[in-house]
C-alpha cells in the first residue's frame, strides 16, 4: 500500500493500534528507547546496542499477541517510527483520546 503523505499514513497507523494496551506497550517500548539512549550515551555506550531490542521487541509484541496483527513497521519502517514518536508525544501530553476520537471510525487497512 502507497502513502502520498505523512497524513494519509497516521490514520493507517492509528488502525493498526485500536487497542489501548497496544497503544501501551508502544508507549513502554519508547520511554525504554530513550531511557536505555540516554544511559547508554552518559554511562556505557554498549546499552545503546539494546534500544532497538527492547523498544521494537515490546512494541512487536503488542502486535503479534494484543491487537493480532502485523507490525506497519515491516512495510513503512520511516514513518512507522515518525508515527510512533507522534503517539509517544499525544499520550505523554494526555492528548491521545482526543486524536482517537478526532480521527473517528475508520476502515482498518491491511498493509499487505
Amino acid at each position: 500500500m502507497n502513502f502520498r503523505s505523512m497524513d494519509e499514513f497516521w490514520g493507517f497507523y492509528m488502525s493498526q493500534h485500536s487497542k489501548p494496551s497496544t497503544r501501551r506497550w508502544h508507549f513502554a517500548g519508547t520511554l525504554m528507547g530513550i531511557v536505555l539512549s540516554i544511559y547508554g550515551l552518559v554511562f556505557n555506550w554498549w546499552v545503546i546496542l539494546l534500544v532497538p531490542l527492547i523498544g521494537y521487541g515490546l512494541a512487536w509484541y503488542s502486535h503479534f499477541f494484543v491487537e493480532g496483527n502485523v507490525p506497519a513497521t515491516f512495510g513503512h519502517p520511516i514513518w512507522s517510527f515518525l508515527c510512533d514518536c507522534k503517539m509517544f508525544g499525544l499520550m505523554l501530553t494526555g492528548q491521545m483520546d482526543k486524536e482517537i476520537k478526532r480521527l473517528g471510525k475508520r476502515p482498518v487497512l491491511q498493509p499487505y
